[in-house]
């Protein structure tokens, strides 16, 4: 019975964050919370570092072209190029993001940027 009621508290909590993503981000932080869940699973733990420089429209797709601005990659070229493909990946694949009319008004245009770090896949002792 116990199971039973916190799995049940589990899933309403599961279900109520899914549903706090499928509402606009009104603040910068719902906005980067929103882009962090849905670019958990795209970016490939390498130990690497990239910073993206990009700007939204008031709609919240990208405006132009992301920029790199920062590179810290470890492994070899094909780990390298994979880190960097997952990174820009993400930024196509999640923008659009649904955001509030007053979110959009005020980023609209103005640069902002995020960081993925690649956390390094523990080794089996």
């Amino acid at each position: 019975m116990n199971r039973a009621i916190a799995a049940g508290l589990l899933l309403i909590g599961c279900l109520e964050r899914a549903e706090a993503f499928e509402r606009p981000a009104n603040t910068l932080r719902e906005l980067s919370q929103a882009f962090t869940h849905c670019a958990r699973l795209r970016i490939q733990p390498t130990g690497s570092e990239i910073t993206i420089l990009f700007s939204l429209k008031r709609d919240g797709s990208l405006l132009g072209k992301p920029r790199i601005t920062y590179s810290k990659l470890k492994g070899d070229s094909d780990d390298q190029r994979e880190f960097v493909g997952s990174a820009l990946s993400a930024l196509s694949t999640c923008f659009p993001l649904n955001i509030s009319d007053a979110l959009g008004g005020a980023i609209a245009g103005r640069p902002l940027s995020i960081r993925f770090i690649g956390r390094p896949v523990p080794s089996a002792i």
